[in-house]
């Protein structure tokens, strides 16, 4: 969901939140975007009527699949992971980006509850500022709305 592409959120669109337990797993690294990211994610929720938020903290992005797997198995509703790898000089933000990815689509094999991915990989940091509240929108209050809806999922 490319805020840029699609324009503002549509949060009429979204169900309501109000019964919801979501958990937000937000890694420390780059804390700068991934606050913005936290606080676009807890803004939505909150205006969705979501009170059920609880945030957990990790060290890195790597470490997020640790925590949404102990949120998932807390029986939150929806857990929403919030990070940001940029790159480097290394091959260390492919093995990251790559565990990242992989893990958050394991655990969401296990079918508990949805893992919301909200990981920025970006190549320099003003393209991470310009997608956690910048001109590109916050990928962390669109993470939220993915949330809600899967959340929500009536099949």
């Amino acid at each position: 969901m490319a805020t840029a592409q699609h324009g503002p959120l549509n949060l009429d669109a979204v169900p309501s939140a109000a019964a919801l337990r979501i958990a937000v797993v937000v890694s420390e690294w780059n804390a700068e975007i991934t606050e913005n990211l936290y606080q676009g994610a807890h803004a939505v929720l909150e205006q969705k009527g979501c009170s059920d938020i609880q945030r957990i903290d990790v060290p890195g992005s790597f470490e997020l699949v640790y925590g949404c797997k102990a949120a998932m198995h807390a029986g939150f509703d929806a857990v929403i992971a919030l990070g940001s790898v940029i790159r480097g000089e290394t091959a260390h933000f492919d093995y990251v980006c790559e565990a990242v990815a992989t893990g958050i689509k394991d655990l969401n094999l296990q079918g508990k509850s949805p893992v919301i991915f909200g990981v920025l990989t970006d190549d320099t940091l003003s393209q991470a500022q310009a997608r956690s509240g910048g001109k590109l929108g916050n990928k962390g209050a669109e993470a939220a709305v993915a949330a809600i809806k899967m959340a929500t999922l009536a099949i």
